[in-house]
């Protein structure tokens, strides 16, 4: 199943749970069966998904600890089609509970496969929102994932921050997960009217060439004010520029997911 794909950025603030929302999201409305696993110890993507805290009983953190089964932390939105996994701040103290385990960069790993069979049998796409540092957490998402979306912010330093991310994944593939690659590159914050965005923009097609995807997310306040009402913004505004930004991006993703069935096939 090639369809575990981590959504990662080390810098926070920079689209990287929004985008992840909305892509769960946007694959449940076109019908495909969605897990997303809130691998952030903030849980933004399960308050995205409007979980409270109270209604996180099981979540992430007791499957990785092997408290309770990978399916019975599995809960419903109010989204068809989609479920979460969600997180706790409990999450926070997992490197410290498992640090003499030879094995933890694949503790997450470990856990999918097991259910394998009933994972594949429900969903179609796992969608990991890995945390905003180079950790532990994120290490296990790496292993775990088959492809990676990349939110870049278009601003300046953004390219600069992005090469200590991408020796991480260099490294990651080289040693522990051989499968992996990034999917794409995916502009967010970008301001029509601000020339640095149109020179991110040119910067990240000469750095990673086609893996940069042609659609933007924009600059749009919808955006900010989508996860205080539990649903992402192709929800709560369809009609937004956001929205769009979001639901083009998707459409581009299954354009290129397609492509890469056609050519294993």
């Amino acid at each position: 199943m090639n369809h575990i794909i981590g959504v990662i950025n080390q810098k926070g603030g920079v689209g990287k749970t929004t985008t992840a929302l909305n892509l769960g999201s946007g694959l449940a409305i076109k019908n495909f069966s969605t897990l997303i696993i809130d691998l952030d110890p903030q849980g933004n993507a399960s308050t995205g998904v409007g979980l409270d805290q109270k209604e996180r009983i099981n979540s992430i953190y007791e499957v990785l600890i092997d408290k309770i089964n990978f399916f019975d932390a599995v809960q419903k939105t109010k989204i068809n089609k989609l479920k979460i996994l969600a997180a706790t701040p409990d999450l926070s103290g997992l490197e410290t509970e498992i640090a003499n385990d030879p094995e933890k960069a694949f503790v997450l790993k470990k856990k999918i496969e097991k259910n394998y069979n009933d994972i594949t049998r429900e969903f179609n796409f796992l969608i990991i929102d890995c945390p905003p540092s180079l950790s532990l957490l994120t290490i296990m998402a790496l292993v775990a994932s088959h492809k990676l979306i990349v939110p870049l912010q278009a601003e300046f330093f953004a390219l600069e921050g992005l090469s200590q991310l991408i020796k991480t994944i260099d490294r990651i593939k080289n040693r522990l997960n051989p499968n992996l690659e990034i999917e794409g590159i995916l502009l967010t914050m970008f301001d029509k009217r601000n020339k640095l965005s149109f020179e991110v923009e040119k910067e990240a097609k000469n750095f990673f060439s086609h893996k940069v995807f042609n659609s933007k997310i924009p600059r749009n306040v919808r955006i900010s004010e989508a996860p205080s009402h539990g649903l992402p913004v192709i929800l709560y505004d369809p009609n937004s520029l956001g929205a769009q930004g979001y639901k083009d991006f998707i459409n581009e993703f299954l354009d290129r997911f397609k492509e890469t069935e056609k050519k294993v096939a």
